[in-house]
């Protein structure tokens, strides 16, 4: 042993460590595949606030860096830095996509989503939509592909807003985005 004592990984130290990068873009994290460090007591909660040790992050640029380091492996989430992998909670997506803009009509329709932390991608064949339903509630919970094996679910004023330009198709009622059709409800099971 060189006598040096381990680092234990904290989020100043992440941080540090990922702007030390200097990449332009979001860095390559699915290049990266440092060891596997333990755990950090950093949580997404199911309505995308990132907290550490039971306390909200309010700086929202940390935020933005921490999401830019987000990997999921194994259906595990890890904060990836070039030295480091740690390994986080999230409680549902971990991102919210907050809003849509729409273009076009019909099949020629593109929808491009924008989460909470400002990433975007448009809804298609590589970044897929997809419906949950609550086996108890019933309730749709929306998620869209964000990147690499990340999704964000869709706020519930966005989801209403896709209901309202959705269109019936193959008994289902769903919306275009990219030529491809993603259905949100079964036809025969709308209200009246």
């Amino acid at each position: 042993m060189s006598g040096q004592k381990p680092v234990t990984p904290s989020p100043d130290g992440i941080a540090a460590s990922v702007k030390a990068t200097k990449t332009k873009g979001l860095p390559p994290v699915h290049l990266w595949n440092p060891p596997f460090c333990g755990d950090l007591d950093i949580k997404i909660a199911k309505d995308g606030t990132w907290s550490y040790l039971g306390s909200p992050i309010n700086r929202f640029e940390l935020v933005k860096l921490f999401s830019s380091i987000l990997k999921k492996e194994d259906g595990k989430y890890f904060l990836v830095t070039p030295v480091e992998k740690v390994g986080i909670t999230v409680e549902d997506a971990p991102f919210i996509a907050v809003d849509y803009d729409a273009d076009g009509e019909g099949a020629a329709q593109n929808l491009t989503f924008t989460t909470h932390v400002g990433d975007s991608a448009a809804a298609g064949p590589d970044h897929p939509i997809r419906i949950v339903i609550d086996p108890d509630t019933e309730e749709p919970s929306p998620y869209i592909l964000i990147r690499a094996n990340l999704e964000a679910r869709i706020d519930r004023k966005s989801f209403y807003r896709l209901v309202d330009i959705a269109e019936h198709q193959d008994d289902w009622f769903g919306v275009w985005s990219g030529g491809q059709f993603f259905p949100l409800i079964r036809s025969d099971d709308l209200p009246n």
